[in-house]
């Protein structure tokens, strides 16, 4: 096939490990063309994140619309959205122009701890978002807020949130473990054709940032080019895993770095 067209609606992260700047590093990483719409303008590094500017609601929808009006795109991939105006606008935005593949990363909270969506916000990702998305991949905290329940302490529970989060409209569901203990980190990825669990040993490393946007990102660049989601989940798994492993590499910053991206060629 040709060359996939990625394109990333989230918010800029000024140190450059996560958010808008992580999705293009993906997207070029696994050989996909980025475009990308900004959501909000964060001040942050690597530890923490000083200041959130969100952008106007008819601002975002305008960049989405003039993306789509001229540029192919096969993937799309949705990150921090910040209030209940730009969900919206990107809701409104996706029943126009319906892409074939919709990567929905519901954030809430960066690493640091610092809310990246305000907390009105997430009934307007549960009912205007969760529909229209292919895939989405909450971590514990956040599907605990989606579900308005408790996070999962257990495998069990994560499968059985992830059941609840597709009765509550979402099509695919990839509900991440990296909250729970343990020498593994596992992931469940539920369907309406069935469940399975992805796991691999955790990477001994502090640089950790950007890891959620990167493994969405990754989904979105890879769907175009496997069959289903279970291989596209699976490649970007092991994508990811393999950032981590260089993360050390990098030394950026003196809180949580970033994984490094570009691993593979220097």
């Amino acid at each position: 096939m040709s060359i996939p067209h990625a394109l990333t609606i989230a918010g800029s992260d000024s140190g450059g490990g996560a958010g808008i700047q992580a999705d293009l590093k993906t997207f070029s990483a696994l050989g996909a063309y980025g475009m990308s719409v900004l959501t909000a303008l964060t001040a942050q590094n690597t530890q923490g994140v000083s200041a959130v500017h969100p952008v106007p609601a008819d601002f975002v929808a305008a960049q989405l619309d003039a993306v789509f009006a001229d540029i192919r795109v096969d993937a799309l991939k949705l990150g921090m959205l910040a209030n209940a105006d730009i969900i919206q606008a990107v809701a409104d935005g996706l029943r126009r122009h319906a892409p074939q593949y919709v990567v929905l990363d519901t954030v809430m909270i960066a690493k640091g701890g610092h809310p990246l969506l305000q907390a009105d916000a997430v009934g307007a990702i549960r009912s205007a978002l969760l529909p229209l998305a292919s895939l989405i991949t909450p971590n514990l905290p956040e599907a605990a807020a989606l579900l308005g329940c408790a996070p999962a302490d257990s495998e069990d529970a994560m499968r059985a949130q992830g059941r609840a989060l597709l009765a509550a409209g979402a099509q695919a569901v990839l509900m991440k473990g990296g909250h729970l203990g343990g020498a593994e980190s596992p992931d469940w990825l539920i369907t309406p054709e069935g469940e399975t669990r992805f796991s691999q040993l955790r990477v001994a490393t502090r640089n950790t940032h950007g890891t959620g946007c990167t493994l969405s990102a990754a989904l979105a660049a890879l769907r175009p080019r496997h069959a289903d989601w279970l291989a596209t989940v699976a490649a970007a798994r092991d994508y990811l895993h393999a950032a981590l492993q260089a993360a050390n590499r990098l030394a950026v910053g003196q809180g949580i770095g970033p994984v490094h991206h570009f691993h593979a060629w220097w």
